[in-house]
């Protein structure tokens, strides 16, 4: 009896699109996520080459507060010693009760956050519910450790996931290595080239309970701490209208903070380190 289309398509099901996707066009997946014998040169022996020079974006901060989780970025992208970008974002909804921040090679770091925002809504209609968060978080790891040629070749991405747990009712950070090793973090987190430095002022600055408008301004302070010291990360540009890209995560959703806030609360900062210098 021949098979119909409908049961063609039913045996073919997945709630994983990455799945879907590697199995029906492999030749749609960003390079990353592709098989490593389909990637451009496997199979060919290394040869001496001049390092790629490839866009790279630096710093995120994540952190929990009384309602939920935060994730900041910076605006800049770097490419050797040069400024790539000033405009770039680096945190984003990854569904509607999470979000991705990401660091390292800008480009192939993108390509697999609309890839994981496609995964969750494709999951999403399949199972006609949400991921939970931890699924989310394992399905992050996955695209991660598919990107591990990539990363040997010095094209590394390691992002930071954040989202609110509902059904036990708090946010959860997680980490990861280019490996696609997932951790969970306690209270807050940093990666990216000044990632050092926006710990340190997290350790200084965070505290259990927080509320809203404290973790944002502490996440704001902690990426001009890191701006500081590090070439790669920009800190607030009044001049330019640039702001860090900030996202709250809590029981209701994920919400961008507004750049009118942002540019007060980075006014407030900028002011307060002029009164000390002068004060010093």
């Amino acid at each position: 009896m021949q098979e119909t289309t409908a049961n063609r398509v039913a045996a073919n099901a997945t709630s994983s699109f990455t799945e879907h996707l590697r199995r029906e066009r492999p030749d749609l997946m960003p390079f990353g996520q592709a098989p490593f014998n389909q990637l451009p040169g496997a199979g060919q022996a290394a040869q001496p080459a001049t390092p790629l020079q490839a866009p790279h974006g630096t710093t995120i901060v994540a952190m929990s507060y009384a309602g939920g989780v935060l994730m900041a970025g910076d605006r800049r992208a770097t490419m050797g010693n040069v400024i790539a970008s000033r405009h770039i974002e680096k945190v984003f909804p990854a569904d509607q009760y999470s979000v991705l921040g990401i660091a390292g090679t800008a480009g192939i770091a993108l390509d697999i956050t609309r890839l994981f925002q496609v995964e969750l809504e494709h999951y999403e209609k399949i199972e006609g519910t949400l991921l939970s968060l931890d699924g989310k978080a394992n399905r992050l790891g996955a695209m991660v450790r598919g990107n591990l040629p990539m990363a040997m070749q010095g094209l590394a991405v390691v992002p930071l996931f954040a989202g609110f747990d509902r059904p036990a009712g708090f946010g959860r950070l997680f980490s990861y290595d280019v490996t696609g090793g997932r951790y969970e973090e306690q209270e807050h987190h940093a990666v990216g080239s000044g990632s050092m430095f926006a710990r340190g002022a997290l350790k200084k600055l965070w505290r259990p309970g927080l509320s809203e408008e404290d973790a944002v301004a502490v996440a704001v302070e902690a990426l001009y701490d890191a701006a500081d010291d590090d070439s790669a990360t920009g800190g607030p540009d009044p001049v330019r209208q640039l702001w860090p890209v900030v996202y709250v995560v809590n029981r209701s959703g994920a919400f961008r903070v507004p750049e009118r806030e942002l540019a007060a609360v980075a006014g407030r900062i900028v002011d307060a380190r002029a009164v000390a210098q002068r004060e010093a």
